[in-house]
Formats: C-alpha cells, sequence, structure tokens
C-alpha cells in the first residue's frame, strides 16, 4: 500500500518554540523524540509571515502572489501606502493537493482543525476533503480554547474541554477507525498556538512555578519599541518579548506536545509507523511583538507578521523510518510550497508542475541526499497586526535581500555570519545586493506581483 503522510501544521509557532530547537523554557519531549528519529531542517521557511497565504501555499504548491492570496483573510491595513487586493479563498481553478492524493492514488483524505481559507462554499470539504472537523471561515477559536467554541461546524465538547485535546481524539479516532485498504493523508492543523492564550490551569501552574525557579519572573521581559505604522493602531507601539517566559505559553506548547505523542503512539499501536510519513511545522513565525507577544524568537528577529527570519523562518521536522535517516540535522533551504510535490512524489505520484509551479519536491533531501531547490522568495505587500511592514525578500544560498515598499530601502544579510540580521550589508557589498535584487524584480514581474502605492490621505501627525 501507498505510504500515508501526516502533516501536521500549527498555528504561530516559531522557529525557537521546540526543545530540540534550542528553547529553554518550554518542554517538548514527544516531539524531540520525533525529531531524534528522523530529520530536523535548520533553514526551512514559511512562504509569508502571516497565515492564509501559507496555507493556501500548502495546497496549491504556489507561492502566495502566484496564488492571490497575500495576507490573512480578512486582514485590511492601510499606513503611508495603500492596501492590495488578494483572493478571499482558494480559487477553484487550483488542482488541489487533497484532491489529486484522493483522485489519483484513491487516498482517504482527512482535515482537522484550522483552516481560515474563505468562506462557507470554499472550506474543506470543497476543495479535496471527505473529513473537516473543526476547520471553518475563523482562524482562531474566537470563544476561546475551552467548550464551548461556538464553531459552526463542530459540536461543543463537554463543559470546559480543552479544543486541542478534542481536535487531537478526533484525529485519532480516523486513524483508528480508518478504511484499512486505503492509505490516508492526515491534514492536522491545529489551532495552536495561535491567541487567545489560554491553557489548562494545572499546566499554567507548572510554568509559573518554573519561572520563578528559573528567575525568569523578575525579568523584565517585555520591552517598548517604536509606533505603530498603521491608521488603525496609531498611537500604540510595538512591544517585543525579549525571553520565552510566558507561562501560558508555555503550557499551549507541552499541551499540543503531549497531544501529538498520543497521535504518534497511536500510528505505533496501529502498525502504520513504518509506512506513514509525518511532517511537523508551522504556518508563520512566533508571535513576538504585539497581541501580548506571548512568545520569543531570539536569536531571530522579530516574528510573526515581519520580513525578518523570525516571521518566517519555522521548525521543520519529519519521521519516516527507514527512508528518513535518524538522528540527522540539516541545513537544506525549503518553503511551504515545496510540501506539494514531495507529497506526491511520496505517494508515488508523478509531478504536476503546471499546478506547483513553485514547489520543488525535497523527497531526495530526505533521502539524505544533497538538495539545492534555489532561491527562495517572499512577497508580503501588506502591514501586519504586528507591526511589520510591506515588503519583498529574496534568499539564495547565505544571502538575504529584502525590499521595503514605503521607502524603497534594500537591507542585505549574510545569514550565515549574521542570523539575527543585525548588519545590514548592502552598501558594503552592491554586487551581491544588486544581483539579488535584480533576482527579486524579475520574479516579482514574472507572477505579476501587487506593489501597494502610496496613501495620498496619510498624515503622519
Amino acid at each position: 500500500m501507498r505510504p500515508n503522510i501526516v502533516f501536521i501544521l500549527c498555528d504561530d509557532l516559531g522557529w525557537m518554540d521546540l526543545t530540540c530547537y534550542g528553547s529553554s523554557f518550554y518542554e517538548t519531549p514527544h516531539l524531540d523524540r520525533l525529531a531524534a528519529k528522523g530529520m530536523m531542517f535548520t533553514d526551512a521557511y514559511a512562504s509569508c509571515p502571516v497565515c492564509s497565504p501559507t496555507r493556501a501555499s500548502v495546497l496549491t504548491g504556489k507561492y502566495p502572489a502566484t496564488v492571490g492570496i497575500t495576507q490573512y483573510i480578512g486582514g485590511h491595513n492601510v499606513g503611508a501606502l495603500c492596501d492590495v487586493p488578494y483572493f478571499d479563498r482558494v480559487p477553484t481553478s487550483e488542482k488541489t493537493l487533497p484532491s489529486v492524493l484522493k483522485e489519483q492514488a484513491n487516498y482517504q483524505t482527512w482535515h482537522v482543525g484550522k483552516w481560515h481559507l474563505g468562506p462557507q462554499g470554499s472550506w474543506p470539504e470543497d476543495r479535496g476533503f471527505e473529513v473537516n472537523i473543526g476547520g471553518w471561515t475563523a482562524g482562531h477559536p474566537k470563544a476561546g480554547y475551552f467548550s464551548p467554541w461556538e464553531f459552526p461546524n463542530l459540536a461543543d465538547g463537554p463543559e470546559g474541554e480543552y479544543l486541542t485535546d478534542h481536535l487531537n481524539q478526533k484525529a485519532i479516532e480516523l486513524i483508528r477507525f480508518r478504511d484499512k485498504s486505503r492509505p490516508f493523508y492526515l491534514n492536522y492543523w491545529p489551532y495552536a498556538v495561535h491567541t487567545p492564550i489560554q491553557s489548562p490551569p494545572e499546566l499554567v501552574a507548572k510554568y509559573e512555578k518554573k519561572a520563578r525557579e528559573c528567575g525568569l519572573d523578575k525579568e523584565d521581559a517585555l520591552e517598548e519599541g517604536q509606533a505603530m505604522s498603521t491608521l488603525a493602531h496609531k498611537g500604540q507601539k510595538i512591544l517585543r518579548r525579549r525571553i520565552q517566559s510566558n507561562p501560558e505559553y508555555a503550557a499551549m506548547m507541552e499541551n499540543l506536545d503531549t497531544n501529538l505523542g498520543e497521535l504518534f503512539a497511536v500510528l505505533d499501536a496501529e502498525g502504520l509507523t513504518d509506512n506513514t510519513l509525518i511532517v511537523f511545522t508551522s504556518d508563520n513565525g512566533g508571535l513576538s511583538t504585539r497581541e501580548g507577544s506571548p512568545t520569543c524568537n531570539a536569536p531571530l528577529a522579530e516574528g510573526k507578521g515581519w520580513m525578518y527570519e523570525g516571521g518566517t523562518r519555522e521548525p521543520l521536522i519529519a519521521s519516516w523510518p527507514g527512508v528518513i535517516p535518524e538522528g540527522k540535522t540539516v541545513d537544506t533551504v525549503t518553503t511551504t510550497p515545496d510540501f506539494y510535490p514531495t507529497f506526491l512524489e511520496v505517494a508515488g505520484l508523478d509531478l504536476l508542475p503546471e499546478q506547483h509551479v513553485d514547489g520543488k519536491s525535497i523527497l531526495s533531501a530526505l533521502q539524505g541526499h544533497e538538495f539545492d531547490r534555489g532561491p527562495v522568495f517572499w512577497h508580503y505587500p501588506h502591514y501586519s497586526n504586528q507591526g511589520g511592514c510591506p515588503g519583498c525578500s529574496v534568499r539564495e544560498g547565505d544571502w538575504k535581500l529584502i525590499e521595503f515598499f514605503e521607502d524603497g530601502r534594500l537591507e542585505l544579510y549574510n545569514l550565515k555570519s549574521d542570523l539575527s540580521e543585525n548588519h545590514n550589508l548592502a552598501e558594503v557589498e552592491p554586487e551581491m545586493r544588486d544581483h539579488l535584487h535584480q533576482q527579486l524584480k524579475n520574479w516579482r514581474d514574472s507572477v505579476r506581483a501587487l506593489i501597494p502605492q502610496p496613501n495620498v490621505n496619510w498624515r503622519t501627525s
């Protein structure tokens, strides 16, 4: 039988949020164990610093600018620049990943968790999934993580039941009661660790104690920054988290990890692990500069909503016994559109280059071979809710160039020697700057990326 695929895409989980990636406050033993049994990527990227565009990239194998979803759906901000339009759903013309797996390889296709890719009529069941549990228009549990959740397509659990626990059990039930004659693709997209930052009280108490014992409760964790650049946030300032010390967020991380550990145990118990590819990653960087600033991505700069590394560099763990080498850490560069062709190749299907035009299969990298996908591009022509300004960027090799649209400013970084993007080398390395900028402009033109124009009604006073 063809291999099963379990794709776990967390929400707002940052590069430094796992113990195996360097967190000294959060505890993630089950994901650490998954990394030890498989491969851990240090240079994996989300295709956008906010959620919906990255999620659209998974389904289509395209960059957000190519598919036309460049902002989180429902988002709109203006400042010195106007906003640009974007699609509010995945176009029906797109041949989505689950639809191909189902139609060409008879996969059972299941979606569990967050969707945030359009209104009713464009939910998971309308885009190739046979089963949809909890995926709808909204991007976070507006009524909170404790039942009643008030989802239109997910029955409330017992009073106070935690959403991540509930969804995980639903995913486990799908595996246990599957059609054993068919492989499955589980698209497991937890709402965790998106706001509201709410966690089981007993776990919060554990991390409050840990923070006290480590002296973190006495640290000045939050630092006020510059004024926000948007009309909607006029008078507000960025609030950066300098250290990981938030007990509620740490508790959310442990709860997520515990649930995933239960899911992995069920795969073992069902005898499925050896024939299952498990992939774990996130849709954008950790929330570190506003909306409570619950986590810190240092040494990466900034976080969700920003063009810097903290906004897009993600944990990526993959495990498939007998295929993926154990305990291997690689610096292979990869980005979200690459999952589409990778999963097709894993399923033994022909690639569809006319669909996943931006994605490149990383199966050879997963097998331990050398892999160079070439440059990676980002286009985020919007103001974020977290302080980030409209821009686009490219990474090639160790070099990264960012262009900011407000003033045309170029920033050039060598990520090998300057992971924190502290030293702008745009004037020091003009040849590299001009080379990457030309690449960026050529790519932008090729996908007809929209550029925000000056807002004539903008006043700075």
